[in-house]
């Protein structure tokens, strides 16, 4: 008689599960792309920005679909491209939702920088409304954007998320990226690390600082734009707020989990050598200053 791995057999079913569950999520999205006229933007929204390259441009309408179906529609929706062949000829998904309001842009390439910079030093933003940043591989449930607003209506001198992480601190200074936790509570901190995959919102003067600020981002942290934000956050008195007690991971867009910067960023360390080059003194000791002291 065959011996059963019992725990091979588990995780088999926790995988078709899971790849089930991300199939209801994802059907409507394609239906939606298919058949609604409905626009994805509104005015009385934030602006939301993002960024997409290589393959994942084929699938970025869904996590774009997932945002423009929420309680809250942004005001504008920009995305931003560097490649110039792509933008000269869009995949059908994306030129139905340009139908329906959706900005596409051309821009140098700025890396993952893509999903802000371009937006906060060009006319993109208008009169500067609050900035959401979206991933290109996430799926955003409809109440994401409006809480997010909401957060910052309440508090608009803070740069709230969805999900931080917990700067740890060593008596040397600031512990390797892999170290540091989820975070855990919903209190301001600039030893707070605002992870941009889950969404994040930008108060705009913070977003005129970015701009003055150039991009330097390219010679110090080029793959790492969540360090480039928490700097200048830091820099400009922008304490870091998560939404929830909890650290929010919304779902993935099947298809997309191979391609990314987290092993280069995480697995390589790569997170920490660019924080090395983009930090000053003064910065880490505020950094150091916070993480001791609490929220």
């Amino acid at each position: 008689m065959a011996k059963i791995h019992l725990p091979k057999s588990i995780k088999r079913f926790k995988d078709w599960s899971r790849h089930i569950r991300r199939l209801h999520l994802v059907l409507p999205l394609w239906w939606r792309n298919r058949m609604s006229r409905q626009p994805i933007v509104h005015i009385g929204g934030p602006a939301v920005s993002l960024t997409t390259y290589g393959t994942r441009t084929r699938r970025v309408y869904l996590a774009i679909e997932s945002i423009g179906r929420g309680h809250l529609r942004p005001s504008t929706v920009t995305l931003w491209l560097d490649e110039a062949a792509v933008f000269n000829q869009l995949p059908l998904e994306l030129q139905r939702l340009v139908q329906r309001g959706l900005t596409v842009r051309l821009t140098p390439n700025y890396g993952p920088h893509k999903k802000y910079y371009p937006q906060v030093t060009s006319d993109a933003g208008g009169a500067r409304l609050p900035l959401v940043t979206a991933d290109d591989d996430t799926l955003y449930p409809a109440h994401w954007l409006a809480t997010l607003y909401a957060a910052h209506t309440r508090e608009p001198g803070l740069v709230h998320c969805w999900r931080a992480k917990r700067i740890q601190t060593t008596p040397n200074g600031i512990a390797p990226y892999n170290q540091w936790p989820d975070c855990g509570d919903n209190h301001a901190s600039h030893a707070h690390f605002a992870i941009g995959c889950s969404g994040v919102i930008y108060p705009p003067r913070l977003q005129a600082a970015l701009a003055a600020a150039g991009d330097g981002f390219m010679q110090v942290c080029p793959k790492a734009d969540d360090l480039w934000l928490h700097l200048h956050s830091l820099r400009n008195g922008f304490k870091v707020r998560q939404i929830q007690q909890r650290a929010v991971d919304f779902p993935c867009i099947p298809g997309t989990e191979s391609v990314g910067l987290v092993n280069f960023n995480v697995n390589e360390n790569g997170n920490d050598l660019q924080l090395l080059a983009t930090y000053s003194a003064d910065d880490i000791s505020a950094v150091l200053a916070a993480a001791r002291t609490g929220p």
